[in-house]
């Protein structure tokens, strides 16, 4: 007699069974997930990702025995970035000439935080003497207007604004955080790099001139030839603040700059390269 074959599956009861507890499993799960993806957009999240930036510049002063660091600079839509960076005296021809790390791509921070030094630069000239004037000074309330003319840039920015989330943390091939004048360039070393004539031309998909990210679609950071806008050659910072973007932009001159004032600084371990903070 032949022996009847038996069926797998699920029936139709046991099916609405599986549906409905994997609905019940999500539903449960989402305000874990919500409170995860939260997470990376506050505070706690940019300084996972800056100890994390901070190693590997680290790792790279050791390995390429240079100094090398962390650049934290926005981009054209106000974005706030961290760029891997590494001295290169050969290709920038400057000094104090670092570039960014080849291969690796910029880190993109919280779009709700905003990472500041509370230094700017004080020389706001046009030319390359400018430029490689490293002379700062303390954020003053003054430099937050931005209905002040005085203080926005060819792009109607606040220059001030630009330098202070502007700037760089470098370690030496020992791995000791170290102050010394930073001025970052593109890879190619062209000053004022411009892609309309061919003796100024610069690929650089990282750090590249206004010009040639406007209008030739390369690079994504303006690099430190324009103390007009803000950026220029600056000693390196072992401090900084972690505020809060939205609340830093809704409030007028005098109130960002109580504002700041009323954050803690956060400081960096001049032997482990760790972020020291109260909390």
């Amino acid at each position: 007699m032949k022996a009847k074959s038996r069926q797998s599956g699920l029936t139709l009861p046991e099916l609405t069974v599986v549906v409905a507890t994997m609905a019940l499993l999500a539903a449960l799960g989402l305000p874990a997930i919500r409170t995860l993806l939260h997470s990376f957009q506050t505070q706690s999240g940019a300084k996972s990702l800056i100890s994390t930036a901070l190693s590997s510049a680290r790792a790279i002063a050791a390995r390429e025995q240079h100094y090398a660091g962390v650049r934290f600079q926005q981009d054209s839509t106000g974005n706030q970035y961290m760029v891997l960076i590494v001295h290169d005296l050969d290709k920038t021809a400057l000094s104090p000439g670092f570039r960014a790390v080849e291969g690796v791509k910029p880190i993109k921070l919280p779009e709700t935080s905003i990472i500041m030094d509370l230094r700017v630069r004080t020389n706001r000239g046009t030319n390359a003497a400018a430029a490689a004037d490293s002379l700062d000074g303390p954020l003053q309330a003054g430099h937050l207007n931005d209905t002040d003319p005085q203080n926005l840039g060819p792009e109607a920015k606040n220059v001030y604004v630009t330098d202070t989330s502007t700037f760089s943390i470098v370690f030496s091939p020992a791995g000791k955080l170290i102050v010394r004048n930073v001025r970052v360039r593109n890879r190619d070393g062209i000053y004022r790099p411009d892609n309309a004539g061919p003796a100024q031309t610069s690929m650089d998909n990282v750090l590249n001139s206004p010009g040639n990210i406007a209008n030739h679609g390369v690079g994504r950071f303006v690099q430190d030839d324009y103390p007009e806008l803000g950026l220029g050659a600056e000693p390196s910072r072992n401090r900084f603040v972690i505020c809060d973007k939205t609340q830093f932009d809704k409030l007028d001159a005098q109130g960002r700059f109580n504002y700041l004032n009323s954050l803690e600084l956060v400081n960096i371990n001049p032997y482990t390269g760790t972020m020291i903070s109260p909390d």
